[in-house]
This record gives C-alpha cells, sequence and structure tokens, in this order.
C-alpha cells in the first residue's frame, strides 16, 4: 500500500467555497411597500423631525416622522425608509418603516433602489 499524503488540514478535507456565490444564496426578507406607500432616501434633515426625502417616483418630498415613531427611527442622509404621501398634498408625507443595513444592502442587490440611491 502507498501511504498517504497527508494535508496540512489532516484527515480532514478542505472545502473551497466562494463568499459571492453563499451570498447571493441568502435570502433576506424585506418590508415591501404597501399600498399608497414608497420607497425613498434620505437626502437632507430639516430640523424637528422633517426631512427630504427622494422617492422612486422621482419626486423630493418634505416628510417627517410621526409622534409614536420619533424616538424608533435615527435617520441620517443615505437612509432608505418607506413613506406614505399625505392625500390632499403629494409633496409631503410620513416616514412609516427605516430600512436596517442589511435590508437596504438586500434592496440594492435587487436593484429597487438603484436609480434613486445612485442619483444621491
Amino acid at each position: 500500500m502507498e501511504p498517504q499524503q497527508e494535508s496540512e488540514f489532516g484527515d480532514f478535507e478542505e472545502i473551497k467555497t466562494e463568499g459571492q456565490q453563499e451570498e447571493q444564496k441568502l435570502n433576506i426578507r424585506v418590508r415591501t411597500p404597501r399600498k399608497g406607500q414608497l420607497i425613498g432616501v434620505v437626502l437632507q434633515r430639516l430640523g424637528g423631525n422633517r426631512m427630504s426625502i427622494k422617492t422612486t417616483d422621482n419626486k423630493t418630498r418634505n416628510c417627517r416622522v410621526p409622534g409614536r415613531f420619533s424616538r424608533k427611527f435615527w435617520l441620517r442622509p443615505g437612509n432608505i425608509v418607506i413613506i406614505e404621501p399625505w392625500p390632499d398634498d403629494d409633496n409631503k408625507g410620513e416616514i412609516v418603516y427605516q430600512y436596517s443595513k442589511n435590508e437596504a444592502m438586500q434592496l440594492k442587490r435587487q436593484g429597487i433602489v438603484n436609480k434613486i440611491y445612485n442619483e444621491f
């Protein structure tokens, strides 16, 4: 019998994987906008609880954070959010959800926010 060559891992085999392929296989569930809601990127903080947000329909809206979310959302320029435009004034809206970093990366991979995020 021939002596087996011992690898640097001992009796274990080296498992070769590519990190990019594994990342693409991971599907993260991301909240999508409901009827009447839009995805947007925070452009500028205007003071108080108001922000200027560029949405997926290529409009810039003056949006506010409702009181029930004021301590929950810490928004900075570049953050991705879901807004709900006001029914009587289309240039204003309310922020109803803030995406986490992982959720935002998933939206970018799917190409949902690439158009508005590249303009930012």
